[in-house]
């Protein structure tokens, strides 16, 4: 079935036209989104009820994302770097593959999913045979631990390493635990991770998953100080935070993203007493989620609230113009497409 389209209300054509179009650069490159297609499932895969990928037909083609991106974002210069869903039934091959296959290096850059038990040959071979700037590890592939007792050296281990240290690639790092980026232990192991493979760029994801202020303030300093270490701000939309990296992290690294096609749906994450939880104004599940059953609040989508949040942050940590469209594009590309040159894909 054919999911139904992306559609503005006339509340988010107020939002982008009033609130966000003034101010956005032209070029915007999310530095994080899942594009894959349903083949990369088994056949007899069933999503869970509550999935959010059932609303875009139990995938997230690069057609769909450029498609969605365009009517959200109809004036800007559109482009990505795409990795698979990190679903424990997904093939990574395939996955790798059509990660590939949309990348032109320039425009789109892509990434292989994988696990800690892929072999260091398979990673290399994906990525040379695929064209593929680096790879992101993801907690669900270490099977051999309870969730909360694995470690960052658990989800990439040594020969992986350094084959992205050999070839500087690009790391997404989604870190686990359940404190985050507060937690003393990722804290350490972040630090070591980029100390001994200094070619290789670990990008944190989210901030370190750092949603909400106590999970963010005083604990930017180690992975600050590693000049190959930086940030996305995937699915944060909270201003004192953003403003906190801008304002304690080097600004020329970090990267916007919007963990897509999460950020395709309409809600908001909010700060409730020291954590943190998506208001949901559609029928599914991404984690923390509080459902609006009632209808009683008209929701925009996760991507206008980050665009709302870094907006603000942006203001109030000063950030220049120049800062502003290298947070969201040239930073990333510069990045990425050093990475390209250097593997001799662009």
């Amino acid at each position: 079935m054919t999911p139904p389209p992306i559609e503005l209300t006339a509340r988010d054509q107020e939002v982008y036209e009033q609130e966000l179009q003034p101010w956005l650069p032209k070029r915007i490159l999310d530095a994080h989104i899942h594009v894959f297609q349903r083949a990369c499932f088994p056949d007899s895969y069933t999503f869970p009820p509550k999935s959010c990928y059932l609303r875009f037909g139990g995938q997230h083609t690069i057609e769909q994302c450029l498609q969605i991106a365009g009517t959200l974002l109809p004036e800007a210069e559109f482009s990505c770097l795409c990795f698979g869903t990190p679903d424990t039934q997904v093939d990574r091959e395939q996955a790798a593959r059509y990660s590939g296959e949309t990348a032109d290096n320039e425009r789109v850059f892509g990434m292989t999913m994988v696990s800690p038990e892929d072999d260091a040959a398979t990673v290399e071979r994906r990525i040379r045979d695929y064209g593929l700037v680096g790879y992101k590890p993801y907690r669900n592939f270490v099977t051999w631990k309870e969730a909360e007792s694995v470690s960052i050296p658990d989800m990439l281990p040594e020969a992986q390493m350094e084959i992205a240290n050999r070839l500087g690639l690009a790391i997404m790092l989604h870190i686990p635990r359940a404190n985050r980026l507060a937690d003393l232990d990722n804290q350490r192991e972040m630090v070591a991770l980029c100390n001994a493979y200094p070619n290789a760029k670990i990008i944190f994801a989210h901030v370190g998953r750092a949603y909400y202020m106590s999970n963010v303030r005083s604990f930017l300093d180690g992975i600050a100080a590693c000049p190959n270490a930086w940030i996305d701000t995937a699915m944060v939309n909270h201003p004192g935070v953003l403003e906190y990296a801008f304002n304690h992290f080097p600004r020329e690294r970090i990267l916007f993203g919007s963990d897509a096609p999460i950020a395709w749906l309409r809600g908001k994450s909010v700060e409730i007493n020291n954590q943190y939880a998506y208001l949901m104004g559609e029928d599914y599940a991404i984690g923390s989620t509080i459902h609006d059953s009632e209808h009683a609040v008209e929701f925009t989508f996760f991507y206008y609230e980050m665009l709302r949040g870094a907006k603000e942050a942006a203001e109030k940590a000063g950030l220049s113009r120049q800062e502003i469209e290298d947070y969201f594009h040239g930073n990333a590309h510069r990045l990425l497409t050093d990475v390209a040159h250097s593997l001799k894909l662009a």
